[in-house]
């Protein structure tokens, strides 16, 4: 058996390394992305695993289908960068990654107190010796109402995380939407409809996965459905948003303030090095995260909510692990459903 990897960061070498001599699986495996000038490297490989940066454009898969690949595994949750219709009807099997959700629920909370309290603004005015209290008072979590849109393990993980604030108990409230709702979080989440959830909320947080039904959503039409003054945080996927309405929201003060640790178009731009480069995105003019990041009440970080020790480490097992099960046993709880 035999496995490409790309993308393949330092932390995740040593467990793909390790798990593929403990299977016998010969590697190939390299940081840099799949694509038209890469997937030669994937010859005679059974399998290929990637994070989500790579390119699975048709021309890309039909050349690894011609390589003889069977298995197409992400180390990611998301999978909508996959190209999955046209990879299936070449035959590949499918897979993404799992991890704990721990690590972006723990994230989202500290986002949705750094924006609460105007972490940015304290920061950048102490780095700059102004050490006075002007612009900076903030709000107590305890007297908000929290949105969640989608509870799944990480919305839901989130809602728990809440609870240790009031939630429900003392002022706090949380409300949360979901097409399926979660028994559990029943138990300590008001569920409601999307149009209740926008009127009332004073902090959303959105985890709905990346479909076209939802690619947008957060729009002109559902912005102005939010309260004047919402902190809106979308640690999910960048193309749940429509930038431009976004960006309307936040030069009007419609949003109090913007965290965002995803970007429309972000392919390119994040978990790369841009310090001695000129940034060139066909696909989302970097000019518009540029101008966002001018705020002083937009945060921005570079898709970096799952990254702790314990979700990378779980993330490269999963690489090597699913195409190892599909190949030996036929299937792999990590199979993306059709």
């Amino acid at each position: 058996m035999k496995i490409a990897a790309y993308e393949v960061r330092p932390d995740e070498k040593p467990v793909i390394e390790g798990l593929c001599k403990k299977y016998g699986i010969e590697l190939i495996s390299t940081p840099a992305n799949l694509d038209k000038t890469t997937a030669h490297m994937a010859a005679g490989c059974d399998g290929v695993t990637t994070l989500g940066q790579s390119d699975y454009s048709n021309a890309v898969l039909d050349e690894l289908k011609g390589y003889g690949v069977q298995v197409l595994a992400s180390r990611c949750v998301g999978y909508n960068h996959m190209n999955c219709d046209y990879a299936r009807s070449l035959g590949f099997r499918l897979c993404n990654g799992a991890y704990a959700p721990n690590g972006v629920a723990e994230y989202t909370v500290m986002a949705i107190l750094m924006c609460i309290r105007k972490f940015k603004k304290a920061l950048y005015n102490t780095n700059d010796n102004d050490f006075t209290l002007k612009g900076k008072m903030g709000r107590e979590l305890r007297t908000m109402t929290v949105g969640v849109m989608g509870t799944g393990k990480i919305g839901f993980t989130i809602i728990k995380c809440l609870s240790g604030f009031g939630c429900n108990y003392m002022g706090m409230k949380v409300l949360a939407y979901d097409l399926y709702p979660n028994d559990s979080g029943k138990a300590i989440a008001e569920y409601v409809d999307l149009d209740t959830l926008y009127r009332e909320s004073d902090i959303i947080t959105i985890h709905t996965p990346l479909l076209p039904e939802t690619t947008g959503m957060i729009d002109r039409e559902a912005i102005a459905k939010m309260k004047d003054g919402v902190v809106f945080i979308d640690n999910a996927r960048g193309e749940l948003m429509d930038i431009d309405a976004v960006t309307e929201a936040v030069e009007s003060g419609k949003f109090g303030a913007l965290f965002m640790d995803a970007f429309p178009g972000e392919t390119g731009i994040i978990h790369v090095p841009h310090d001695e480069d000129i940034i060139r995105t066909p696909g989302m003019p970097y000019f518009k995260l540029k101008y966002l990041r001018s705020f002083v009440n937009v945060y921005h970080t570079p898709h970096m909510a799952f990254f702790t020790e314990e979700a990378a480490e779980q993330m490269a097992e999963c690489g090597v692990n699913s195409i190892y099960e599909i190949l030996t046993e036929g299937k792999s709880k990590h199979e993306i459903p059709c």
